[in-house]
C-alpha cells in the first residue's frame, strides 16, 4: 500500500501543484512573521543589554498610562547624581537629559527627522563603554551652540559638519551648529539623534540645569546590579523608579514589543486568510482526485485493501503534499523575512540580514501549519475514499457525491444559520459595546459556516438565475456551461466558497468604513466650529512658541488652546476608570458646537469643575454636582465636581472614555509642564479664511511638523486614517482572491481531465475549439459570480451588524458603498475569465480521438 501510495502521489503531482501553492503561501506568512520578529527582538535585546546602565534612576511611574501625549517631560532632581555617588559600590553616576518626539529643522525649514514614525531624540553627550554611538568625525559639543548628529540621519538628510540646525524643544527653539558626527555601534533603531553637552541639554530641553530625565549609575567591580539597586533605594527612598540593566532592557523591549506585535499580527492575519481559503482548495482537490480514481481505489479494495488502508493511503498523500509545501513555504518565509528586513532598512531601521534569527519554533510552526492544514482538509475526502466498494472497479463510476442528497447539509446549515442570524440580531439589539462586539464575532463566524455548509443547496437556484441568459446569448454553448456548473453542487459550492470568504470581508469592511466616514463627517460638521485647527502632523503636542506665533498672526481673531492630561476618575459606583481629559480655554462655544443635556460650557470650564458625557455619567451613577476623586500624573490626587453633562451621541464624547473636559486653568494646575495639542483659530472680522490660512502657513513655516487644517482637511484626514485599515483588508482579500483563483483554476483543470471523453465526443459532433474555450470560460465566470453574490450578500449583512456596534460609539450614520459592490461583481467576472484561461486552452488542444478513447 505504501508503494502504491507513493506511485499515486508522483503520478498526480501536477494536479496537486495549485493546492501546494496555497500551503506554501500559508506557511510563508507564518514563518516570515516569526523569523522577522525574532530577528528584530534579538537585535534590540542585544542593543538594550549592551547600552543599559547597571542601575538607572527614573521618575516615579504611575499607573495612568498615556493614551494621548501631553508634551510634559517627567524629570528627577539633577542633584541626585551627587547623592548617589556617595553610595558604597557606585563607580560613577551621570545625569541624563533627553527629550523625545521633538522636531529638528535645517536652514531651509525642512525636518531632518525620520519619516518612518520613529522619534527624533535630543540628549546629552557623554562617552562610556556602553554608549550606543561613537564619535567618528569632528569633536564633542562644547557650549550651547554646538551639537553632534548621528551618521545615518546626516547621510540621509545631507547634513554636514558646520551646518546649522534648529531644535524645537518644549521650553523653546534654539539653533546649534553641527561640530561632529556619531556612528551607531550596533543597530540604528530608526531614530534621529542630536547630542548636546550636558548643561545645554538640561537648560534647553528640560528648562533648567537642576533637572534630569534619569540618572545612570555604574556599579563598582564585584558589586551586583541588584545589590547596588537596593543600596541606592535605601539612600533615595521610595520616590523614584529604579531599574537594573536587565530590568531596563526588559522594559525597553516591552515598549518595542507593541510595534513588533502590529507587524506580526498583520502577517499572521495574511497566514490565517491563506489557511482558511486554502482549506477549500485542498478539500476540493482531493475530492476530485478521489472521484477520478474510483476504479483505482475499487481495484485496491478488490485486491484485499481494507477501508483503513485506503483512508491511510489518501492521508499519506496529503501529508506528503503538506511536507513538500511546508519545506517550500519555510524557504519562502525566510525570503519574506529578508525582504522585510531590507524594507525596514529603507525606513531607517538598519537590521543586518547576516544576523537573521531562525529559532526552533519557526520550522515547528511551519510544518505544523503546512502538514496540519493539509491533513485536516484531506480527512473528509479520505473517509469518502474508504467507502469505495470493490464492485466499483467493475463499473465506470465516480464518487464525487453529485448524486447524494443534501438533506444533512440543509439541516446543519439551517441550524447554524439560525444561530448566526440570532447572534447578529442580538448584536443589533445590544446596548453594551462589549456584549455587542462578542455577539458580532459569534454571528460572523456562524453565518460564514452556515453559508459554506449550505452553499451547495444554493448552487442550483442561484446559478439558474445568474446563467439564465447564457442559452439565449451564447446558444448551446451557454446551455452546456450552465449545466456543467450545476452538475456537481458540492464542487461548485466549495470552489465558490474560497472567493466568497474574501469578498464577504470586502463588503463588510466597505460598509463599515463608509459608515464610519459618513459618521465622522456628520460629527465634524456638528461639533467643529473653528475656521482652522492647527495640529502636529503626528498629533503630538507642540511648544508654546507655536501658539504664540499663531496669536501674533495678522488676521487671527479668536484663538482657543487644547491640552490633554491622563487621569483616573473614581466614580460613585465604585469603579476606577483610566482615561484622558481635555482642557480648553474660554469661549469654547465659538470654536466648537457642544450639545449639553445639563449645564453649559461656562460651568464646565470653571475652576475645579469637569464636564462628563451624559451616558457615561448615567452608567456610573454620576450627576451634576457629584464630586469625583481623580488620580493624576506623578501620584497627585484631587477632586473635581461634575458641572455639566454633554450629549454628543455615545459614551466616548471627544474620542475619550467618559468624554471628560475641563477649563485650561484646572488642567494646567494638574499638569503645568504640558504642551498644546491643538489650537482652534477663527479669522478676525474683515479677514477672509483664505487670507488667514496663507498668513498662518507663512508664520508656521519654521515648524514643518505643524499643519493648518480647515473643515475639509479634517474630514480628509479622518478618511485617510480609515483608508489605511481598509487597504490592509484589501491586501488580505487580495491574497484570498489569489488563492481562490488557484482554486477555480484547479477545479476547472481537474474537471477537464475528468470530462476528457465527454469533451472528445463534443468535439467529434462539431463543437469547435473556440466554442469549447467559451464554454469553459462561461462556466468559470458563473462560478466566480456565484461566489461574489454569496460573499457580497453575507458581507453587507456583516456590515449592517458592524454599523450597529459603531452606533453604540456615536457613529450612527449608515452608508452602503454601491460603487464598491458593483466593482466587485465586475471584478468577479474578470477573475472568472482569468481563471479559465489555462484550463480552456488545455481542453481546446486535446486530440479528439485520444480524448474519445480515454477511460
Amino acid at each position: 500500500m505504501l508503494k502504491a501510495t507513493l506511485r499515486s502521489f508522483l503520478a498526480h503531482k501536477g494536479r496537486l501543484v495549485l493546492s501546494g501553492l496555497a500551503i506554501v503561501l500559508s506557511v510563508a506568512f507564518v514563518a516570515g512573521s516569526l523569523v522577522f520578529s525574532d530577528t528584530v527582538t534579538r537585535t534590540f535585546d542585544r542593543l538594550f543589554a549592551s547600552t543599559s546602565a547597571d542601575v538607572q534612576v527614573n521618575p516615579k511611574q504611575d499607573s495612568l498610562g498615556e493614551t494621548v501625549p501631553t508634551g510634559a517631560v517627567e524629570t528627577v532632581p539633577a542633584r541626585l547624581a551627587r547623592q548617589i555617588r556617595s553610595v558604597d559600590g557606585v563607580a560613577a553616576a551621570r545625569v541624563d537629559a533627553a527629550a523625545e518626539n521633538i522636531t529638528v529643522v535645517d536652514d531651509r525649514n525642512n525636518s531632518v527627522g525620520p519619516t518612518s514614525g520613529a522619534p527624533t531624540i535630543a540628549t546629552n553627550w557623554y562617552v562610556t563603554d556602553r554608549s550606543p554611538v561613537r564619535l567618528t568625525s569632528g569633536h564633542a559639543p562644547r557650549g550651547s551652540g554646538e551639537a553632534l548628529l548621528d551618521a545615518d540621519t546626516a547621510d540621509k538628510k545631507h547634513v554636514r559638519i558646520g551646518d546649522s540646525l534648529t531644535v524645537l524643544a518644549q521650553p523653546g527653539s534654539f539653533t546649534v551648529r553641527i561640530v561632529g558626527i556619531a556612528t551607531f555601534r550596533t543597530t540604528n533603531p530608526g531614530a534621529a539623534l542630536v547630542f548636546l553637552d550636558t548643561a545645554t541639554a538640561q537648560a534647553k530641553l528640560l528648562g533648567g540645569t537642576d533637572r534630569a530625565t534619569s540618572i545612570s549609575v555604574d556599579a563598582a567591580p564585584g558589586v551586583s546590579d541588584a545589590a547596588l539597586k537596593r543600596r541606592i533605594a535605601r539612600q533615595l527612598g521610595s520616590g523614584y523608579d529604579l531599574k537594573t540593566a536587565s530590568e531596563q532592557a526588559t522594559s525597553d523591549a516591552a515598549d518595542l514589543g507593541s510595534f513588533l506585535d502590529v507587524i506580526k499580527y498583520v502577517m499572521l492575519g495574511f497566514a490565517g486568510i491563506a489557511v482558511l481559503v486554502g482549506i477549500f482548495l485542498i478539500v476540493n482537490t482531493f475530492s476530485m482526485l478521489i472521484a477520478q480514481r474510483t476504479r483505482e481505489l475499487g481495484l485496491l479494495r478488490a485486491l484485499g485493501a481494507d477501508r483503513r488502508q485506503v483512508r491511510r493511503s489518501v492521508l499519506t498523500e496529503a501529508v506528503l503534499l503538506g511536507l513538500a509545501g511546508s519545506v517550500l513555504g519555510l524557504a519562502a518565509g525566510i525570503g519574506l523575512a529578508l525582504g522585510l528586513i531590507r524594507l525596514m532598512s529603507a525606513f531607517g531601521m538598519n537590521l543586518k540580514s547576516t544576523e537573521m534569527v531562525i529559532g526552533w519554533g519557526t520550522p515547528v510552526a511551519a510544518f505544523a501549519v503546512g502538514v496540519g492544514v493539509t491533513f485536516v482538509a484531506a480527512y473528509l475526502p479520505s473517509r469518502r475514499a474508504s467507502r469505495v466498494s470493490p464492485m466499483a472497479a467493475l463499473a465506470d463510476a465516480e464518487i464525487a457525491g453529485a448524486g447524494r442528497p443534501l438533506r444533512v447539509r440543509a439541516v446543519a446549515g439551517a441550524v447554524v444559520g439560525v444561530a448566526g442570524v440570532a447572534a447578529l440580531a442580538g448584536c443589533a439589539a445590544a446596548t453594551k459595546r462589549a456584549s455587542a462586539s462578542l455577539l458580532l464575532m459569534v454571528g460572523v463566524v456562524l453565518t460564514l459556516l452556515a453559508t459554506v455548509i449550505a452553499g451547495p443547496l444554493l448552487v442550483r437556484p442561484v446559478i439558474r438565475v445568474l446563467g439564465g441568459a447564457f442559452p439565449a446569448v451564447f446558444g448551446s454553448v451557454g446551455r452546456l456551461s450552465q449545466r456543467n456548473a450545476l452538475r456537481n453542487p458540492r464542487r461548485t459550492g466549495a470552489t465558490a466558497a474560497a472567493l466568497m470568504v474574501g469578498l464577504a470581508l470586502v463588503a463588510g469592511m466597505s460598509v463599515a468604513s463608509a459608515s464610519m466616514s459618513k459618521s465622522f463627517d456628520e460629527q465634524i460638521d456638528k461639533t467643529l466650529g473653528a475656521d482652522f485647527t492647527v495640529q502636529n502632523a503626528n498629533f503630538t503636542p507642540f511648544p508654546k512658541e507655536v501658539t504664540d506665533k499663531i496669536r501674533a498672526t495678522e488676521g487671527a481673531g479668536l484663538v482657543v488652546r487644547q491640552r490633554f492630561v491622563p487621569l483616573a476618575v473614581r466614580l460613585p459606583d465604585g469603579k476606577r476608570v483610566k482615561t484622558t481629559a481635555a482642557g480648553y480655554e474660554a469661549r469654547l462655544d465659538d470654536v466648537a458646537h457642544i450639545t449639553y443635556s445639563q449645564g453649559d460650557s461656562a460651568a464646565a470650564l470653571a475652576p475645579g469643575k469637569v464636564a462628563m458625557d451624559a451616558e457615561f455619567a448615567k452608567e456610573h451613577h454620576a450627576r451634576v454636582g457629584t464630586v469625583v476623586p481623580v488620580d493624576l500624573p506623578g501620584g497627585r490626587t484631587d477632586r473635581l465636581t461634575v458641572a455639566a453633562l454633554t450629549d454628543q451621541g455615545g459614551g466616548d464624547g471627544f474620542g475619550m472614555s467618559g468624554g471628560l473636559f475641563m477649563g485650561m486653568g484646572t488642567l494646567e494646575k494638574f499638569l503645568p509642564a504640558g504642551q498644546d495639542s491643538a489650537v482652534y483659530v477663527n479669522a478676525s472680522p474683515g479677514t477672509g479664511a483664505d487670507v488667514l490660512r496663507a498668513r498662518l502657513e507663512k508664520a508656521l513655516d519654521p515648524y514643518p511638523q505643524v499643519q493648518v487644517r480647515d473643515l475639509a482637511d479634517y474630514k480628509k484626514l479622518v478618511h485617510d486614517q480609515i483608508a489605511v485599515l481598509l487597504y490592509l483588508v484589501y491586501a488580505l482579500v487580495g491574497l484570498a482572491i489569489v488563492i481562490a483563483v488557484l482554486g477555480v483554476v484547479n477545479t476547472l483543470a481537474l474537471s477537464v481531465v475528468e470530462r476528457t471523453r465527454e469533451i472528445g465526443l463534443l468535439r467529434a459532433i462539431g463543437l469547435s475549439r473556440r466554442q469549447l474555450r467559451r464554454m469553459i470560460r462561461l462556466e468559470s465566470v458563473v462560478i466566480a459570480v456565484f461566489g461574489a453574490v454569496l460573499g457580497l450578500t453575507l458581507g453587507v449583512v456583516w456590515g449592517l451588524a458592524i454599523h450597529e456596534v459603531l452606533a453604540l460609539q456615536g457613529m450612527e450614520a449608515l452608508a452602503i458603498p454601491w460603487g464598491t459592490i458593483v466593482a466587485v461583481v465586475v471584478g468577479s467576472v474578470v477573475v472568472g475569465l482569468a481563471a479559465a484561461l489555462l484550463p480552456a486552452l488545455r481542453a481546446s488542444r486535446m486530440n479528439v480521438l485520444a480524448a474519445i478513447a480515454h477511460e
